[in-house]
Order: C-alpha cells, then structure tokens, then sequence
C-alpha cells in the first residue's frame, strides 16, 4: 500500500489547474483498488496537479481505517476486488460519521445500465468506466470535491452560528445571575439593616408604649382627685383661683387627654411601621411558607410612604386571599420594583391617561392595587397607573436585562428582569399591558400551593 504520496512537480497550465489554485483549497484523494497498475496509472494522471494530496489502499479491508486518518475530499474505488464487494464497501463508508458524506466515484470495466443504478442506490456519487481520460478524471474529481468541501464549510459555519448563539445564550444568563446576585445580595443587606433599625426602636417604644398606660391611669387619678377637691371647694383661695387662671386649667384638662390619645396613636403607629420593616426584610428565601400577599403589599407602600406624595392617590381594591405558599421577602422585593416604577411614570410625566371607570371622578395620578382568586390554585395580583403608558418598541424590550429608558444614574435595567425571574421561580406569570396614553398594568399570577 502506498499512502500519503504527494505530488511535487511544477505547476501546469491547464485551465483546470488555474481555477482550482485560485480557490486555495486542498484535494485529498484516496484510491481504493487491488490492482497495483491502476494504482500507478491514477499517480500518474494526477501527478502534475500539485494542490492534490494523493492516497491508495489496495484491500477493502484496510480502507474505511485509512479513509478515517487522511480524511478524503473524494475516493476512488473499485467495483470488484478479491474477497470484497464493492457495493458493501460503498455502504460501509455511508455508515461511518467521517466518511459518510464523502464523495465517491465509483471504477469499473462493467458499462452495464443497472450495475450503474445500484451504485448509485447504495451511495455512489459518480460513475467511471476503466481507465477513464485524464482531463474528464480531473474535473469530476475537482467537481465532487468542490461540493463536498463546501458543504463541509456551511456546516462548520451552521455549528460557529449555533456556538456562537449558545456563547451568547449563556453570556446573557450569566450576567442575569450575577445581576440577580447583585439584587439579592443589596436586598438582602436592606433587611438586616432594617431588621437591625427595627430591633433598635422596637425596645424603646415597647417601653415608652407600656409606661403610656401608666401615666393614663395616673393622669385619671390626678384628675378624679382634683374635682374631688373642687366639689369640696368650690371656692378656692386667691392663690390657686389665679393659678387656675394663669394655666387655663379647663382646657389643660381637655387637652391633656388629646395629647395623650395622639401620644398612644403615634406610639401605635410606630409599632406598625416596626412591623412592617420586619415584614418587608425577612430573610426568608432558604424555604417557601404561607404568607399573606396583602400584608406584603402594605408594607411595602408603608415603606415607599416618602415617594407617594399628595399628588399620587393608592386605589386598593383588595379581594379574599387565602394565604399563599411562597418566598415573601423576594415577592415584596417584585412589588417594590413595580410600584417604583408607577410611581416614576406619575412623577415624570406631566400628561395623563384618563381615569378607568373604577377610579374615582377627578382623580389624575392615581394607583390601582387590585386582588383577587382565580381558581382553586391560582391568585392574581393586578398592578396599574395612569401614566402615560409605554411605546409598542419598548414594551417587547422591558423584560430584557440592562434595558432602561431612564437617565444614566437613575435605573439598571435590572428591576423588571428580576421581578420576572422571581416570579419565573414561584412558578407564576408576570405580564406587562399598556398602550400609549392609557397607563401601564403588570399582571402577576401566583400558585396558592406548590
């Protein structure tokens, strides 16, 4: 067996040879044959041709081994050797991965009709009659090689595309995860910071609020004791009787007991907001558990309290929830990002859509919080403004992490993917619908148990 025999003379001037130089790419021939003269009569044919490489074998059963480590752009082979057919070899090489698509002209003194058909059914790509004229050799050979290397070059470029797609694919979900990681990790050091706030005022208020009910019984004591000592004397000295007037005792009286009614208000309202700071941060996310969606709705708008001014009216519109198994920190976290964003598009844009008829007459920035069960399973929580609404081109792009139309310094584009993530992962739907000049709704879907 001769393998690997290059030619090495000088370059031809057949037109041929022009046309194939001026591709630049190299032809790989193998020929498999038992005969050592048609071996010598093929080098001999393409000796001058110096951008083809030139193998033989001359045992069928060496050459699908061969074929596999020179990689062929076309193989040459006999119809009928010793011990071998050459249909079945045909078929062996249309079996294997490496020479599958490989071009294959098939050699025989045989010129019969139907010998050509079933060569042609078993994989044959071509048909030469023994020895068959050089220039006709050449162009086939150059022909199916042509086809066969640039099959192999669309391919090779199909799989760059499909790599590349992947590449991106994957690029784009790592800088998801770490955007997420970035959210989570600043969520996650708001609810310490919160819970640790929180702790702090929670024992001086508990204090302040337990000493309250003590001054309210002296204070009763103190008054009682004081009509018991008018009734006894109505008619006190000089001495106290200006007294009495100096500190205008009758509205002391009554206005002591409002100071201490309002006291007991604030104090009250501070144990709210301790609650719902504790709410809001709870480090929660190892596990889900049944929480009350409204509670978490509430406190998140207690802790947006700043941005909602007198200009910005909240609509809630709750429904009968039972409690819904889930990760309560991180759905508080998707109310947070949508109702900051309602809020951004009232404060930012001075026209607005037209009051729905569920809103009340005369309003203009108004947000609806609206609640309620779908079905045994399925809760939906229903989130709207009436701003200005968002363009058709923007809106397939909100979801898109990195995407913001807010000034530099102002938003990530980091809020809205996360929300969809977060929601992605409690097995839910989140869905944005709005039109230009009719406000914006997201439309969030939850499963009451997983």
């Amino acid at each position: 067996m001769n393998s690997a025999l290059g030619m090495s003379t000088s370059p031809p001037s057949t037109p041929s040879q022009a046309t194939s130089s001026s591709k630049g790419r190299p032809i790989t021939v193998l020929l498999v044959d038992d005969q050592a003269t048609m071996n010598e009569a093929i080098q001999c044919l393409l000796a001058t041709e110096n951008d083809i490489t030139y193998h033989y074998c001359s045992t069928a059963d060496q050459a699908l081994t061969m074929a596999i480590e020179v990689a062929p752009t076309v193989i040459l082979q006999d119809l009928i050797m010793p011990g071998a057919d050459g249909m079945a070899l045909v078929k062996q090489f249309r079996t294997q991965a490496a020479t599958q698509d490989v071009p294959i002209i098939m050699f025989s003194t045989n010129d019969d009709p139907q010998t050509k058909a079933e060569a042609f059914a078993v994989g044959v790509n071509d048909y030469l009659v023994k020895l068959p004229d050089r220039i006709e050799l050449l162009a086939r050979i150059r022909y199916h090689s042509q086809a066969y290397l640039n099959r192999q070059a669309h391919t090779a470029a199909l799989v760059v595309q499909e790599q590349a797609q992947e590449l991106e694919q994957i690029l784009q979900e790592l800088r998801r995860t770490q955007a997420q990681l970035i959210q989570t990790e600043k969520l996650s050091s708001l609810g310490q910071m919160l819970a640790g706030i929180a702790h702090e005022i929670n024992n001086p208020v508990n204090f302040i609020f337990g000493n309250l009910t003590y001054i309210e019984n002296y204070v009763s004591d103190l008054m009682r004791l004081v009509h018991a000592y008018q009734g006894c004397y109505p008619e006190p000295g000089d001495e106290i009787q200006t007294l009495l007037e100096d500190m205008d005792y009758e509205f002391l009286t009554q206005d002591l007991e409002k100071i201490l009614a309002s006291t007991r208000l604030g104090v009250e309202r501070i144990i709210q907001i301790i609650l719902s700071l504790r709410n809001f941060s709870r480090q929660d996310q190892a596990e889900m558990r049944l929480s009350n969606l409204h509670e978490g709705i509430d406190s998140t708008l207690l802790i947006l309290g700043h941005r909602i001014k007198q200009g910005i009216e909240i609509i809630k519109q709750y429904g009968e929830l039972p409690p819904i198994e889930c990760y309560p920190a991180q759905l508080n976290q998707v109310f947070m990002n949508i109702l900051n964003n309602a809020i951004d598009a009232l404060e930012e844009n001075s026209t607005l859509a037209n009051p729905q008829d569920s809103a009340p007459t005369g309003c203009g920035k108004q947000i609806f919080i609206q609640t309620q069960r779908q079905d045994e399973n399925r809760v939906e929580v229903r989130i709207r403004d009436t701003g200005v609404g968002i363009p058709a081109d923007i809106l397939d792009q909100l979801f898109t992490p990195f995407f913001t139309t807010k000034p530099v310094g102002k938003g990530t584009g980091l809020g809205l993917s996360i929300c969809q993530q977060i929601i992605k992962n409690h097995q839910g739907s989140l869905q944005v619908v709005s039109q230009p000049g009719q406000g914006t709704e997201f439309i969030i879907q939850l499963l009451i148990e997983h």
